[in-house]
Parts: structure tokens; C-alpha cells; sequence
């Protein structure tokens, strides 16, 4: 069914018809007994897929990345298609159109998607009165990240904001600096800064009641030696955790014809696969296991996660493999991991 669905959407602007499935998704849970078949087609409960991580307890490790779900409309109907967990998000403090559309294109040839939308989202307060409006029992994560118009210098400011408004409504925390479309973020990778950042979130953290998990994003572009310091930094700011990846810069892979021609953005899909499945292995071989890390990238089928999860993964994300293979993708996860 969902070939047939996918090959009708692919007809359209992929921006539009993402904004459509939402409407799509939400008319058809709304139908009486549609919970219950969405359930029972998609949803795979076992305790053998539980994990305990950060101190949260996932029902099972197969998550939805952020930039899906951006302003938190769907996160309660995404319960329904099996997931373990939802992050929300990339959210800012304010309010943002994001880069000028066209810009989200899919690579057929490739089975990948080209994005530089450049953290477009209706800002804090909206994300924050959808959440309050939270029913599902799943584990939500909250991406932050810091507005265009915000310099560098000051970056730390719209994370402790994005922290602080978020707080009572997530249960982890993603700092998102690897987004290849928002201009010099990546810099905050740089060893100095983004220690800084993440000592002033740490310390945010420990002056609250309960302490929320804080989990760092980076990019599958980053050297061997920056990923050095990518462990250094974790051990030095006690952070959680990683995730690895965010899309890439590199197109060397690409089978599309004239790809430079659709201009800058991130690639996601399955040419990341094996350079954020090498990612994810020297993290976690390099740090001997020290810090629990999320896999992200490529994730098309049962195998692509197996790999993940064998390369040193605590749980993984999808969100291109979800968009090319449907929801019965984090299914069929699932049942791979209880067949093992």
C-alpha cells in the first residue's frame, strides 16, 4: 500500500505534501477504531525492546529524529506508527521562516533528501503550548538551537532560553550545532565554544529540581581528530550523551546527475549511512563505551539499524528511511531486534 501512497506523493513539492500528511495523518486517527488498526499494523510491545538510558525509560529504541515534527503538532499521533520516542524540534527562541523555498528536494536515484531549511519553526512559545497539550506516554526530546540573526558570541543565550522554556515539557535535551544550513553554526562544534555551551547547559541543568538528560548532535563531516574532541568534551561537561549524525555536506557519493545545480544543504539518507555508521564506532570504540550514543543516518531498513546498534548504538533515529519506506520501516526494526 504505502509504494503506491509514496509514488503519488513524490508527484508533488515535498514541503507541501509533508504539511499535507500531517493533515492526512490527524483526519485518519481521527476516524473511529483507527487508533486501534494504526496500532495493531505498526506498534510492536515487548519488554524485550525496552531500554533504560539517561534514567528514562524507552519502550523500545527506535526514534523519530528531529526536523520532522518541528513545532510538536504530531508527536501524539506519532504514537500510533510505532516509535519508542519523538524529538521535537529544531526549535528557537523566536520565531523563523528559515531559508527561501525552494528548499527540500528529493534524490530519487539516491533514495536521499537535500534540505537547507534552515531551522524554520513557530518558536518557543508555540512548541511549548502543543506540548501542553501532551497525551502520549512516549519519551520526547527537545532539539534546540539558536536563531539566524544571533551572532556566535551570544549563541549561548538562545540555548539556556530554548532550555529554560522546555524544561517542563521534554525529557531530554538535543543541542543542535551541526546543522549544515544555518550560517557559521557548525563553528560552535569548535572545541572552545561548544565546551562553554554545554558547561553553561550542565550547570542550568543542576540548579533545577530534577535533572533533564542533555544530548549533543554532531555532524558526519567532522575529522577523526575533532571527534577526539568531540569525546573530550563529553567527559570534560559530563554531558549524556551523543547523536551521530546530522545530514552532510559531502555529495561524492551522490548517483544524482547535476546535483549542485538544486544549490547548498544538508544530504540525509542513504549515502550517510555508512559514514554515520563509521561515526557512531569511533565514538563508541575510541571512548570505550563511556557515553551512550544515538544513531542517525541512512536508516532504510532492519539491517541499516542492526548496524547501528552493532557499531555501538544505545538507540537509533529515522527519518529519510521513514519518509522513503513508511511507517512499517520502525515495525520491522523492531521485530528484528526480538529476532536476535
Amino acid at each position: 500500500m504505502y509504494p503506491i501512497i509514496k509514488r503519488i506523493f513524490f508527484l508533488f513539492d515535498p514541503e507541501k505534501i509533508h504539511h499535507f500528511t500531517f493533515k492526512l495523518i490527524k483526519l485518519s486517527l481521527s476516524i473511529p477504531g483507527m487508533k486501534s488498526i494504526w496500532k495493531n499494523r505498526y506498534v510492536v510491545e515487548d519488554e524485550k525492546l525496552e531500554r533504560e538510558l539517561f534514567g528514562l525509560k524507552f519502550k523500545n529504541p527506535v526514534g523519530l529524529a528531529a526536523g520532522f515534527d518541528k513545532n510538536g503538532v504530531l508527536f501524539n499521533d506519532l504514537e500510533y506508527t510505532g516509535f519508542g520516542f519523538i524529538e521535537v524540534g529544531t526549535v528557537t527562541p523566536v520565531a523563523q521562516d528559515g531559508n527561501p523555498k525552494k528548499r527540500l528536494f528529493r534524490l530519487i536515484e539516491d533514495e536521499a533528501i537535500i534540505n537547507r531549511m534552515g531551522f524554520n519553526n513557530e518558536g518557543l512559545d508555540q512548541l511549548v503550548k502543543q506540548l501542553k497539550n501532551r497525551k502520549t506516554k512516549l519519551i520526547i526530546g527537545g532539539n534546540i538551537g539558536k536563531n539566524k540573526v544571533t551572532p556566535n558570541e551570544q549563541a549561548v543565550d538562545d540555548y539556556v532560553k530554548c532550555f529554560n522554556a522546555l524544561y517542563n515539557y521534554v525529557d531530554y535535551f538535543v543541542v543542535n550545532v551541526s546543522s549544515p544550513n544555518t550560517p557559521n553554526l557548525r563553528a560552535l562544534q569548535d572545541k572552545e565554544p561548544l565546551t562553554a555551551l554545554l558547561k553553561t547547559l550542565k550547570d542550568l541543568n543542576a540548579s533545577k529540581n530534577i535533572q533533564r538528560p542533555i544530548l549533543l548532535k554532531i555532524a558526519p563531516d567532522l575529522t577523526n581528530e575533532q571527534l577526539d574532541d568531540i569525546i573530550e568534551i563529553v567527559e570534560t561537561t559530563k554531558i549524556d550523551g551523543v547523536i551521530a549524525t546530522n545530514t552532510t555536506i559531502d555529495r561524492s557519493k551522490l548517483k544524482t546527475k547535476d546535483v549542485e545545480s538544486i544549490g547548498a544543504g544538508g544530504v540525509s539518507g542513504k549515502p550517510l549511512a555508512k559514514r554515520s555508521t563509521e561515526v557512531v564506532r569511533y565514538l563508541h570504540t575510541n571512548s570505550k563505551g563511556a557515553f551512550p550514543i544515538i544513531g542517525v543516518g541512512g536508516i532504510h531498513s532492519a539491517e541499516d539499524a542492526l548496524e547501528k546498534f552493532e557499531a555501538g548504538a544505545s538507540l537509533v533515529q529515522v527519518y529519510t528511511g521513514f519518509i522513503y519506506e513508511g511507517p512499517k520501516l520502525v515495525r520491522k526494526i523492531n521485530e528484528a531486534l526480538l529476532r536476535k
